[in-house]
C-alpha cells in the first residue's frame, strides 16, 4: 500500500504558507478590538443642573433601582453650566460604551436657540449624542411668593400691573420656564425682568427668599415648598391640568392663552454608542420606572412616568428642536 504523501513543489507550499499566516494575522486584531460585555464597570449619570430640582432627583430615583439590574453600581455626577449643554458636552465626549450617560429635561434642545454659538463646548445635540429613553414628563407651573398677596393668576397680575419691572425667575436662559415667561409676557402685555437662575434648585432658593416674586418652576423640586405654603401655585403652563396638581387650573383656563410649554427628561449616550447597548439600557429604564415604589417617588417628587422606545425621545427632540426654533425667532428670546 502507497502511504507517501503526495509531492507539493516548494514554492506552493510556501505560497500556502503565507495565505494562512495573513489569514490569522488578520483574525487576531478582529478579537483582540472584540467589544467588551456591557456593562464591566461603574456607570456614571450626568445631570447638567445642580443638586436639588428634578432632573436630579429623577436620576438619583433611578440610579438606586438601576444599579442592581446592571449588576453595577450608577453614580449621579452634576455638571451645570450653559442650559444643561456643558454635561452634554462632557457625555458626548466621554468613551461611547455605555458608561457615561446624561439625564437632562429638554433644556438641552432648547438653549442652542437662545446662547452663543458653541456655548458649553460646541456640542451638537443632534448629532454628538443617541436618545436611550425619556422616562419621564414634569408640568411647569407658575409660583408666586406669599408677599405678592395673590393666591390665583388674576391676583398675580393685578400686582404686576403695579410693579412694571417685577421680576420673575427661571432656571436658566434658554429654558421652558425661560420661554414660559417670555410667552406669558407677550399673551399679558406685562412689563417683567427675567432672572435666570443655573438650575431648578437655584430658582427655588431664589423665589423662596423673596428675590424674585414671580417663578416658573418643574414641579419635580418645589413640591414640597408648594405643599407647605411657601411657594403660591398659581397656573399649570400646560394644555391641561396635571393629576400631581389637580386643583391648579391652567394659564387658558384662566384667561392667559398661548402659553402652553412642557418639560421632558431624557437619557442620552454619547453618538457612536453600539446599538445593542442603547437597546439593553433602554429595556433596563423602562423595566424600573414600571416599579410601583419607582413610580411613587416620582410621582411625590412632581415627575409622572412616560418611557417607552428610544424613538419617542428623538420625536420629542425634533419637535421641540423646531418649536422652540421658530419661538425664539418671533418672540426675539436672547440670554439675558
Amino acid at each position: 500500500m502507497n502511504t507517501r504523501h503526495p509531492f507539493i513543489p516548494r514554492r506552493q507550499a510556501l505560497s500556502w504558507l503565507s495565505v494562512a499566516v495573513l489569514a490569522l494575522s488578520a483574525a487576531a486584531p478582529a478579537a483582540a478590538q472584540a467589544p467588551a460585555p456591557f456593562p464591566s464597570r461603574q456607570l456614571t449619570l450626568v445631570v447638567p443642573f445642580p443638586p436639588g430640582g428634578g432632573p436630579d432627583l429623577a436620576a438619583r430615583i433611578i440610579a438606586e433601582k438601576l444599579a442592581p439590574r446592571l449588576g453595577q453600581p450608577v453614580v449621579v455626577d452634576n455638571k451645570p453650566g450653559a442650559g444643561a449643554l456643558v454635561g452634554a458636552s462632557f457625555v458626548a465626549k466621554a468613551p461611547a460604551d455605555g458608561h457615561t450617560l446624561l439625564l437632562t429635561p429638554n433644556t438641552m434642545v432648547i438653549s442652542p436657540h437662545v446662547l452663543a454659538p458653541g456655548a458649553g463646548g460646541g456640542v451638537d445635540v443632534h448629532k454628538d449624542l443617541v436618545p436611550v429613553i425619556a422616562p419621564a414628563t414634569t408640568p411647569l407651573v407658575l409660583v408666586a411668593h406669599p408677599s405678592l398677596g395673590a393666591n390665583n393668576l388674576r391676583a398675580a397680575l393685578e400686582a404686576a400691573r403695579k410693579s412694571p419691572g417685577l421680576p420673575y425667575g427661571s432656571a436658566g436662559n434658554g429654558s421652558p420656564m425661560h420661554f414660559a415667561g417670555e410667552m406669558f409676557k407677550r399673551s399679558t402685555k406685562l412689563d417683567l425682568l427675567h432672572v435666570p437662575y443655573r438650575g431648578v434648585a437655584p430658582s427655588i432658593t431664589a423665589a423662596l427668599g423673596g428675590e424674585v416674586k414671580l417663578l416658573y418652576v418643574g414641579l419635580g423640586g418645589a413640591v414640597p415648598h408648594i405643599k407647605s405654603g411657601k411657594l403660591v401655585p398659581l397656573a399649570v403652563t400646560e394644555a391641561k391640568r396635571s393629576d400631581l396638581l389637580p386643583e391648579v387650573p391652567t394659564a387658558t383656563e384662566q384667561g392667559v392663552a398661548g402659553v402652553e410649554v412642557n418639560a421632558w427628561y431624557g437619557v442620552f449616550a454619547p453618538a457612536a454608542t453600539p446599538a445593542a447597548t442603547v437597546t439593553r439600557l433602554n429595556r433596563e429604564i423602562n423595566e424600573v420606572i414600571r416599579m410601583p415604589e419607582v413610580r411613587d417617588k416620582l410621582m411625590g417628587a412632581g415627575v409622572e412616568v412616560l418611557g417607552g422606545s428610544p424613538q419617542v425621545l428623538a420625536d420629542f427632540m425634533k419637535a421641540d428642536n423646531q418649536r422652540y426654533g421658530s419661538l425664539a425667532r418671533e418672540l426675539g428670546i436672547k440670554a439675558d
